[in-house]
C-alpha cells in the first residue's frame, strides 16, 4: 500500500493541516492501492498564501529564465518517465503501453510546444510600427488554481502548469483524487527542476472541498478547470462572487461524419479512436454519422473492429484497453448501455456486463450500437466509456444539423476526399476543433471547445495567452 499523505506547499513537503485519509482504488482489482490525504480549508489557505507571496518575484523574473526552468522540468520529466507511466497505469487503469506512449507522451509534447512557442514570442513589444509610443505588455494574471481530471492526468497538468509557469503565474494544483499519484510525482519534478518556492503548490482534495475553496478564494485570480460540465457550472457560480477569470475545458459528444467517399481506413480509425483510453476522453468521436449508401457496410465493419479490440489488465504489455476508472463510472456506463437497448438501438457489438474472462475490475465490453436516432439518450449524453453510437444521414445538410444538435462543442470529425465539402463543414460544424481524415492538429495548435464544452484554449502560445493579462502603456518611447 502506497501512502502519500503530504502536500507540496511553499517549496516543501508538508503534512496536511486539516486533512482526512482517502483510499485510491486500483480499477483493475477494485482494491485500495494507496492512501492520500485530502486537504481542508487550512491547507488551501496555506497553499494560496504561498502562491501569493511568490507572485511578485516570479512575475518579475525575465521570461527567458522562466522558459529555462520549464526546459529543466522537461528534462526531469523525461528522466522519470517510467515512474509516471507506472503510476498512471496503477491509479486510473491505463494499459502500460498506452501509459508510456500516450499518457506520459502527452506531457512531453505539451511542455516542448510551450517552450518553442514562448521562445518566439515578445512578451513586451510596440503596439505597431506606426505607433511605437504605445507598448503592449503581456503579464501574468496572478495566482491560479489548476483543477485537473483523472482521465489524462499528465496531459492536463502539463497543459496548465507549463502555460502558467511561462506566463509568470504562481499556482495551486488540485489534481483529481482518483489519480493523485502521478501528480505527486510531478510535484517532485517541479522541485527537482528548481522552481522558486511558492511558484508551484499542490494540495490533494475533492471537488466539494478544496475545489470549491480554491474557486471562491479571494486571493485566487484565475481558475483553470478540466472536467465535467456539471462541475464547470458549479465552479463558475462560485468564482463569480470574486469576479475571477475562469477557464473551462469540459465534456464533449463528438460527431464523426463518414461520407461515401471516405478513405478505406476511416471506419477502423474512428472505432479505435473511440475505444482508446477505454473511451474516457472528452474529444472521443462517440457519434459515428454515416452517409446512407455505405451505412450497412460501415455498421458491419465497425462491429468487427470493436469485436477485435482486446480488453486486458493495465499491467499487461501490448495493445488493448483497460478498465474504466471507478465503480461510479462503471455503473453509469452499464446503465447507459441498458438504456440504449431499451430505447431501441441495435446492439451490434459488446453489451452489458464485463468482458469474458473478467469477474472483477471495472472492465467494460467494447460496445457498438447501430440505428441510433438523435433523440436517444446514448446519442445525447456523454457516456465516457467504450461505447459508440452509429447514426445514418441522407444529406450533408442533415448531417450538419444533427451533429450540431448537442449542448457540447468540443471536437467534430469529417471523413471525405472532397476538399470543398471539408471546407464547408469546417465552417458549419459548431465545435472548437474539427479534425479531418485522421490528420492531427499541428504542434501547439489550440485545444478547446465552445457551447457547454467550455471556453479558452490550451496548448502552444494561445494556451499561454490564457494566463496573461494585456497591458497597454502609452508614452513609452523616449522623448
Amino acid at each position: 500500500m502506497i501512502e502519500k499523505r503530504q502536500f507540496y506547499i511553499d517549496g516543501a513537503w508538508t503534512e496536511a493541516l486539516d486533512g482526512r485519509d482517502h483510499e485510491v482504488i486500483d480499477p483493475a482489482t477494485e482494491e485500495p492501492c494507496a492512501i492520500i490525504a485530502l486537504g481542508g480549508q487550512a491547507d488551501t489557505d496555506a497553499a494560496v498564501a504561498a502562491a501569493k507571496r511568490a507572485l511578485p518575484g516570479w512575475m518579475a523574473t525575465p521570461a527567458a529564465e522562466r522558459i529555462a526552468l520549464v526546459q529543466k522540468l522537461l528534462a526531469v520529466y523525461k528522466s522519470r518517465a517510467e515512474e509516471l507511466a507506472q503510476a498512471m497505469s496503477l491509479e486510473m487503469g491505463a494499459p502500460i503501453a498506452l501509459s508510456r506512449a500516450n499518457q506520459v507522451g502527452a506531457g512531453l509534447y505539451h511542455l516542448q510546444n510551450f517552450i518553442d512557442a514562448a521562445t518566439a514570442f515578445d512578451f513586451e513589444a510596440p503596439f505597431s510600427d506606426a505607433h511605437p509610443d504605445t507598448q503592449m505588455i503581456h503579464e501574468a494574471i496572478g495566482v491560479c488554481a489548476l483543477i485537473t481530471p483523472w482521465n489524462w492526468p499528465m496531459n492536463q497538468i502539463t497543459l496548465k502548469v507549463g502555460a502558467a509557469a511561462i506566463a509568470g503565474c504562481t499556482m495551486v494544483l488540485k489534481p483529481s483524487e482518483e489519480s493523485p499519484l502521478s501528480a505527486l510525482l510531478f510535484a517532485e519534478f517541479m522541485d527537482e527542476a528548481g522552481f522558486p518556492k511558492g511558484v508551484f503548490n499542490l494540495v490533494n482534495g475533492d471537488g466539494v472541498g478544496v475545489g470549491t475553496q480554491l474557486s471562491g478564494h479571494p486571493d485566487v485570480d484565475m481558475v483553470s478547470f478540466t472536467g465535467s460540465t456539471r462541475a464547470g457550472r458549479a465552479i463558475s457560480k462560485t468564482a463569480a462572487e470574486t469576479l475571477k477569470r475562469v477557464h473551462l475545458e469540459l465534456g464533449g459528444k463528438g460527431a464523426n461524419l463518414v461520407f461515401a467517399d471516405a478513405d478505406d481506413a476511416a471506419v477502423k480509425r474512428g472505432v479505435q479512436h473511440m475505444m482508446q483510453n477505454s473511451g474516457q476522453s472528452c474529444n472521443a468521436p462517440s457519434r459515428m454519422m454515416v452517409e446512407a449508401p455505405i451505412y450497412d457496410r460501415v455498421v458491419e465493419e465497425a462491429a468487427a473492429v470493436a469485436q477485435s479490440v482486446k480488453v486486458g489488465a493495465p499491467s499487461e504489455e501490448g495493445k488493448h484497453i483497460g478498465p474504466v476508472v471507478n465503480a461510479t463510472q462503471y455503473e453509469k456506463i452499464q446503465g447507459l448501455i441498458e438504456t440504449g437497448i431499451k430505447e431501441g438501438a441495435r446492439l451490434v457489438a459488446g453489451g452489458p456486463g464485463r468482458p469474458e474472462g473478467f469477474n472483477k475490475g471495472f472492465y467494460v465490453r467494447p460496445t457498438v450500437f447501430a440505428d441510433v436516432t438523435p433523440e436517444m439518450t446514448i446519442a445525447r449524453e456523454e457516456i465516457f466509456g467504450p461505447v459508440l453510437s452509429i447514426m445514418k444521414f441522407e444529406t450533408e445538410a442533415e448531417a450538419v444539423e444533427v451533429a450540431n444538435d448537442t449542448p457540447y462543442g468540443l471536437t467534430n470529425y469529417v471523413q471525405s476526399q472532397d476538399a470543398e465539402r471539408r471546407h464547408r463543414l469546417a465552417r458549419q460544424l459548431r465545435s472548437g476543433m474539427v479534425e479531418m481524415n485522421g490528420k492531427s492538429r499541428a504542434p501547439g495548435a489550440p485545444f478547446g471547445g465552445m457551447k457547454q464544452s467550455g471556453n479558452g484554449r490550451e496548448g502552444g502560445m494561445l494556451g499561454i495567452h490564457d494566463f496573461l493579462e494585456i497591458k497597454a502603456v502609452s508614452g513609452w518611447a523616449a522623448e
